[in-house]
């Protein structure tokens, strides 16, 4: 019933974003008036019901223990006067408590440890706890409507002297701009010449006239979307890769997610013995142990509302700055978290509304990055973390902006000028408890499958460069032999050149990386980049703009996980999905290169990275 009233009258007639409506819309918010009116006079007959009760067949809940009412099972008065107190008062004192608790921590900090572990992170920490208390009893619309006067006044006034034919060439001069000055303005570096970046630069403009060449309707093409999603994935990079703050924050996150591994071996050795994981580096007790935790603590965060506030907070940045529906933002921001079947499930109640367009998007979305769970494996392995972390928040305006150039929005969106996050009460966590445990469930089956996929796979791949390298010797082709990733190499080395990889013995080498990802799945291709002795002596720029053009689940295995998720949850749109998804699955794998090629923009300084990492 929840469902069916989010989906009833959410098509809007005007889809301009308004800035004056609040574009969060929760299933509270959208319960019809007479809903509201039944449950008023619903109460109101239950209070005259209870003041009609005789007193002679009051209950005397003295005599029950447990203070609960034994015929109508309301809680009694003292209850009820305890957790008023909680409200009122005890909760302001546990904030206070806590806001005290940081501040003496950061202060502490600042005194002791300013010069050896630095101040920008545990000030960023306390200002996040400050501030969130603060908007407990101060509304956001304080702040908020000054920032938008301040818009109103500056910005708004400025972009309308421009004449409107002027706006998207202006826009997109100002964008090459920043991507030009970002880039070459900087001194040369070893392994990171002009020339180098000038390729890169050479093979990002490639990508993107290869989608606007292959696109749909390109007279529908939404160019602001385009142009926004472009622009804030080059800042992302630019602020991790050419900053000290943005290496830092990053490098912080990085710790946290390899802080979290460790957790997960204290449990693999509770059930073996110490230092097992130390001495038997297998990937079944290393990396598996990982994933089971960490989905567990996912399911946690969803079950108290900290990862819905999250996705909430990143879907409103990128509908109102990239102009997309409030699904598609939903599933962008969603994608690096949760996955790409997990995050289709936010917007269970829409999918069979979506536009092709939409569909399109959401599928992009999922190829175009990695989940959280399948991250931190891949940190276990050993991948540089500051490059694959940083390429999931990439991945977000990257994926918006290449799927709106290949399929742009030519029908009329259900979720335009909103942004709508439905709660989802089917098998709802009865407690934290439950929601840990089937977390715990969830983990198994998804590291069960990663197991299975990854034996399967591996296996089909050496029965295939068996039969290859058999049938290559009638042939005379020993040295090398004849492979599948050999020939994925020989077809995906434009690529590899168009990247920007180092032009002395590695463009073969990447190519086959990249060509493993495609046709087996990114799993494979960062084990041998990590373990194959072929792939060992890689510089460190080939090496780094690999990690982020592997960092995406378009493959072919993936491309019947999406459509089978999605069609699971839409029968009826079974065929609209199946149209899209290899367009879908090649525009993910476009936007994850455009990253890559970013990266090989911007790369100054390769071994602080792989130093950290190592």
């Amino acid at each position: 019933m929840a469902n069916e009233n989010v989906l009833e009258g959410v098509a809007p007639k005007d889809t301009t974003f308004n800035s004056a409506q609040d574009p969060i819309r929760r299933p509270s918010d959208t319960a019809t008036p007479a809903t509201a009116s039944d449950d008023l006079s619903y109460s109101k007959e239950a209070t005259l019901e209870k003041k009609a009760i005789p007193e002679s067949h009051a209950v005397d809940n003295s005599s029950d223990p447990s203070g609960q009412d034994v015929e109508a099972g309301q809680p009694s008065a003292l209850k009820m006067k305890a957790h008023r107190y909680y409200k009122l008062y005890f909760k302001h004192v546990l904030f206070a408590v806590i806001w005290l608790l940081f501040t003496g921590w950061w202060i502490a900090g600042l005194i002791l440890h300013r010069y050896d572990l630095g101040w920008l992170i545990p000030f960023l920490l306390w200002l996040a706890i400050t501030l969130r208390f603060i908007f407990v009893y101060v509304p956001v619309s304080i702040v908020m409507r000054p920032v938008q006067f301040v818009w109103k006044s500056t910005a708004t006034p400025f972009v309308a002297m421009i004449p409107e034919q002027w706006r998207i060439p202006g826009a997109a001069l100002l964008t090459i701009a920043v991507i030009l000055i970002g880039s070459f303005v900087s001194a040369e570096a070893p392994g990171n010449s002009r020339a180098d970046r000038a390729v890169s630069l050479f093979g990002l403009v490639v990508c993107i006239f290869l989608l606007w060449l292959t696109s749909r309707n390109r007279r529908k093409i939404v160019w602001h979307t385009v142009i926004v999603g472009m622009l804030v994935q080059f800042i992302v990079a630019l602020f991790v890769l050419r900053t000290t703050a943005g290496y830092d924050i990053f490098d912080f996150i990085s710790m946290l997610a390899r802080e979290l591994l460790g957790f997960a071996q204290e449990g693999v050795d509770f059930l073996t013995t110490d230092n097992f994981i130390a001495d038997h580096g297998y990937f079944l007790v290393s990396v598996i142990p990982a994933i089971i935790f960490f989905v567990s603590l996912v399911q946690l965060l969803y079950y108290s509302g900290v990862l819905q506030w999250a996705v909430r907070k990143l879907a409103v940045f990128f509908f109102w700055s990239m102009r997309v529906s409030g699904a598609e933002a939903v599933v962008a921001a969603a994608s690096p978290f949760i996955g790409q079947g997990e995050s289709a499930m936010l917007i269970k109640p829409f999918i069979s509304h979506l536009t092709m367009a939409e569909i399109h998007q959401i599928m992009c979305s999922g190829f175009a990055t990695i989940a959280g769970s399948v991250l931190v494996s891949y940190l276990s392995m050993g991948i540089n973390p500051q490059a694959l972390i940083s390429s999931c928040v990439m991945s977000i305006p990257a994926s918006l902006a290449t799927s709106k150039l290949r399929w742009p929005e030519e029908e009329e969106t259900l979720t335009a000028g909103r942004v709508i996050i439905p709660d989802d009460q089917d098998d709802k966590p009865a407690n934290i408890l439950d929601a840990f445990a089937k977390g715990a469930w969830l983990g198994l089956k998804i590291a069960g499958m990663i197991a299975a996929t990854l034996l399967c796979i591996i296996s089909l791949i050496g029965l295939i460069d068996g039969l290859l390298t058999w049938w290559g010797h009638y042939l005379n082709i020993n040295s090398p032999p004849l492979t599948l990733s050999l020939i994925v190499g020989y077809i995906c080395y434009p690529i590899a050149f168009l990247l920007g990889v180092s032009r002395d013995g590695d463009l073969l080498k990447v190519a086959q990386l990249i060509g493993l990802k495609l046709v087996a799945n990114e799993f494979v291709a960062y084990d041998a980049l990590q373990n194959g002795e072929d792939y060992q002596d890689l510089s460190n720029r080939s090496r780094l703009i690999a990690t982020y053009a592997l960092c995406g689940f378009a493959n072919i295995g993936s491309l019947g996980n999406q459509i089978g998720v999605l069609a699971q949850l839409a029968p009826s749109r079974s065929g609209d999905v199946s149209r899209v998804a290899v367009s879908a699955m090649l525009t993910g794998a476009i936007s994850t290169f455009t990253s890559a090629a970013i990266a090989g923009l911007l790369i100054q300084n390769e071994e602080q990275f792989f130093s950290v990492s190592s």
